[in-house]
């Protein structure tokens, strides 16, 4: 029998939302969704270390502050878990942070991906894929996809997901604005500007297709046709400097830009590296943004580093 490890490292990326399609909230006060998300290679690296009792510390390479208390997700993914199988084992753990903070980009998720793999090894319960999953569903609708990674289409609140077959490489300028943006703020003001133009949104939304046969086909040109937020427009209502970034990345010549997710984040898809930093130059030039990361897409989902 192997012995149980004393110390496990895994990693899980952000990612963005290649379209967002927002419909009616249900019973439980949840709106259904329709996404493509896409992983991207920033990733969250969360340690698990044995320990009497649950404990939490980070170190970041983003801007911003995370709460270490009991609201931060890679802690409230521990303590489900002890919940769920009735535990008592502690853990010291710690987050190393790439992603940036309240941008829109599930970095608390990947965080929860990530203890949710670790603590599964460290405390050998097994659960496999599917059953890490399926608990992680119960930490928001982003948590799974950090699990599976590369690029899936969600339905239900996100987190019911299918595997999209990409091909060719998918390069991404994250265009990072100051300021954060409230993800429930964010669907707060969604459902204002819904119910201000009397629109009623669909009961259950639908993914662009030819955004499907884009990402299968590697075709550049359709992919920015098809790239879509419903939550866009809510976010530029929050926070004025999102607009101004996504016309003047266009301008610049991007294929295209949207807010990812509950921003602030902006994805700028781009053509190539090169074409990447001469819209990074533009945008900090003019003092729209506070930094610029290039990234590619379709990362794969979370994955054990070290375990020992």
């Amino acid at each position: 029998m192997t012995p149980a490890p004393s110390r496990v490292v895994v990693r899980a990326p952000g990612k963005i939302n290649l379209s967002l399609g927002v419909g009616a909230v249900d019973a439980h006060g949840y709106h259904a969704l329709a996404t493509v998300f896409q992983a991207v290679d920033l990733y969250e690296t969360v340690t698990a270390s044995r320990a009497d009792t649950l404990s939490l510390e980070m170190t970041s390479s983003v801007p911003g502050e995370l709460p270490l208390d009991g609201s931060n997700l890679a802690l409230r993914a521990a303590e489900l878990m002890r919940e769920e199988f009735s535990l008592t084992e502690g853990a010291a753990l710690h987050i190393d942070k790439q992603v940036p903070i309240a941008g829109g980009m599930g970095g608390g998720s990947a965080d929860a991906a990530a203890a949710l793999v670790a603590l599964d090894r460290l405390w050998g319960l097994g659960l496999g894929g599917e059953g890490l999953r399926r608990l992680g569903a119960r930490l928001g609708a982003d948590v799974p996809f950090a699990m599976l990674g590369h690029t899936a289409l969600g339905r239900g609140n996100g987190g019911d997901l299918t595997t999209v077959l990409t091909h060719g490489e998918w390069t991404w300028l994250l265009a990072i604005p100051g300021g954060h943006l409230s993800t429930p703020q964010v669907f707060r003001t969604f459902d204002e500007i819904v119910r201000t133009t009397g629109r009623r949104p669909a009961e259950q939304p639908e993914v662009d297709e030819r955004q499907l046969q884009a990402l299968s086909g590697g075709n550049i040109e359709l992919l920015a046709e098809t790239l879509e937020n419903d939550l866009q427009v809510a976010a530029f209502a929050l926070h004025p400097g999102l607009e101004p970034v996504v016309e003047t990345a266009e301008r610049l010549g991007a294929p295209a830009a949207l807010v990812s997710g509950s921003g602030p984040t902006v994805a700028v898809l781009v053509e190539d590296e090169a074409q990447a930093r001469s819209i990074a130059a533009g945008l900090m030039r003019d003092s729209l943004v506070d930094s610029c990361l290039v990234v590619r897409g379709s990362a794969p989902g979370a994955s054990v580093l070290v375990e020992e």
